[in-house]
Formats: C-alpha cells, sequence, structure tokens
C-alpha cells in the first residue's frame, strides 16, 4: 500500500506539469464608492459583490474603480486573496486603482508595477486627449504548482479620449514586449469601449492577444457588460474585455448577470473566461 501512494505521489509530481492546467480570469469593475449612489452606495452591496466573486471561483481578477478602502473590503471579505495596484492620483494610495487580485494559495507575484496611460508612464498625468489619469496595473505571476509565468496588465481607459483610448492600447502592446520578452500575457479591463472600435479591433485584430470572447468554446453572454445598476438593462455592447494570448485556451466565456434582491452589485457585469494553459 506504502509502495503504490509513493508511485502515485512521483507521478504527479513528475507529469503534473505535462498536463493542462485550469485558471478562472475575470475582470470587474467595482464601481467607485459614492454617495449619490443611494442604494447602491458601496457599503450596501459589497457583500454581494464579493460572494459573486467566491461562488464563481475568480483565481485571478483585474478590478477597476477601487478606492484603496474599497479593495480592503474585498479583501476583508476574501482572506484567500492577495492584491497588487496603487491609487492613479499619487501613485499611492489616493484615487482609483486598477487592482490585480489573485489566489495567494496558488499564485506569487514575481514582479509588479503600475504605469500611467499617457505619453509620460511613470508618473500621475493625463494622456493625449483623457479627461483623467488613467493607469494600467501588471504582474508577472507564477503558477507554484507547474512554475508557469504570465503577465497580466489590468487597466481602465479613459471614458472621452478617443484618442487617448487608441493611444492606450498601443503603449500596453509596448510595454508588454518590454516587460514581458515573450512571456504569456493576459489583458484584462474596463476599455469604455465596445467590439466595434478602433482601439478594441487593434488589440483583438492586432495579432500579439485574441478577445477571449471569440476564443471560447463555450458562451455565455446574452448582455452587454455595462448594466448602470439597472435590472431591466439591455445591450450587445461589451466594453469590459479579457484578451490573452499563446499558450492560452478558453474554454468557457460568461458575462455574469447575478443580481440580489432585484439589484446588481456593481453597475458592469463581471467577465470571467475558464481558460486551459500548460
Amino acid at each position: 500500500m506504502k509502495i503504490k501512494v509513493l508511485v502515485a505521489v512521483l507521478f504527479s509530481l513528475l507529469f503534473a506539469p505535462a498536463f493542462a492546467q485550469k485558471m478562472n480570469v475575470a475582470t470587474y469593475n467595482l464601481r467607485l464608492d459614492t454617495p449619490t449612489d443611494g442604494i447602491n452606495q458601496w457599503k450596501n452591496r459589497y457583500a454581494s459583490l464579493t460572494q459573486l466573486i467566491r461562488f464563481h471561483g475568480f483565481d485571478i481578477f483585474g478590478t477597476q474603480e477601487g478606492f484603496k478602502h474599497q479593495l480592503e473590503d474585498v479583501k476583508g471579505k476574501l482572506p484567500e486573496y492577495g492584491y497588487i495596484g496603487v491609487g492613479r492620483d499619487d501613485g499611492k494610495e489616493k484615487g482609483e486603482h486598477s487592482a490585480i487580485f489573485y489566489r495567494t494559495d496558488r499564485f506569487s507575484v514575481v514582479k509588479d508595477g503600475t504605469f500611467w496611460l499617457s505619453e509620460v508612464t511613470d508618473r500621475p498625468n493625463k494622456g493625449w486627449d483623457a479627461a483623467l489619469p488613467r493607469i494600467c496595473t501588471w504582474g508577472l505571476f507564477k503558477d507554484k504548482k507547474t512554475g508557469f509565468e504570465f503577465l497580466v496588465f489590468n487597466n481602465h481607459f479613459d471614458h472621452i479620449g478617443v484618442r487617448a483610448r487608441v493611444e492606450s492600447t498601443k503603449l500596453i502592446i509596448r510595454k508588454a514586449d518590454e516587460l514581458g520578452r515573450g512571456k504569456p500575457m493576459i489583458i484584462t479591463g474596463d476599455f469604455n469601449t465596445d467590439q466595434n472600435s478602433d482601439s478594441y479591433l487593434s488589440l483583438a485584430k492586432g495579432g500579439k492577444v485574441r478577445d477571449a470572447y471569440d476564443m471560447a468554446e463555450i458562451r455565455y453572454a446574452e448582455n452587454g457588460t455595462f448594466n448602470g445598476f439597472n435590472i431591466s438593462s439591455d445591450s450587445e455592447s461589451r466594453i469590459d474585455h479579457i484578451f490573452l494570448s499563446k499558450p492560452f485556451k478558453v474554454k468557457k466565456y460568461g458575462i455574469l448577470t447575478d443580481s440580489y434582491r432585484g439589484k446588481f452589485p456593481s453597475d458592469h457585469f463581471p467577465v470571467m473566461v475558464e481558460v486551459t494553459y500548460k
């Protein structure tokens, strides 16, 4: 019996990396904490938001709009996760973050950083025709079981600047080449523009990455990704996206329209994909 157990352990150690691994990747605009949201204020919804994340089993996910205290609220409800990212207003804790959460039992952070979506990338500022400072947080993650390393870039594009969105796309690809040096990458975010825009198409058709929506074997996407806290929301516009490079494959893609007591946990629906890799 002991010999059989030993053989099984040795087999798993030697050959586990050869089998495809699976993880759930998501992007989720948390909606900033503001009193003007009334009944939909953060304090009334973050418990449901974190339950949604746990139920669907996100392994790693990009967030947008979260203030520092919101990120700490999420971590408080989900202690199995850590996160990386800084505030866009001062490069520390002030202002909205584009934080990346990850399961600490599964992944470690090799290195990370944040750059501004601008002509000047290393300090707080507004780029091109953007109305607000915008950032991209990135991390090089390692799968603790297999040693597989991959990059995640998580961003929030400007809602006004058309040129800013196009240039931000180009910047992220340049940064991916600079920081990743050929490593597999995932790009998540609220792009503030849908699947018909130039900035979207430059990523989706640029040859570096593909939209998980197009890659998925199974697709559950009966609605767009912005709901405005409107329970009757009906749209085909996807402004929250997940892009992946090789060798990632997508088994499932979903826009998760979960509600509770006639309300939504955020004014955006999370997008989650089940990916495999070796």
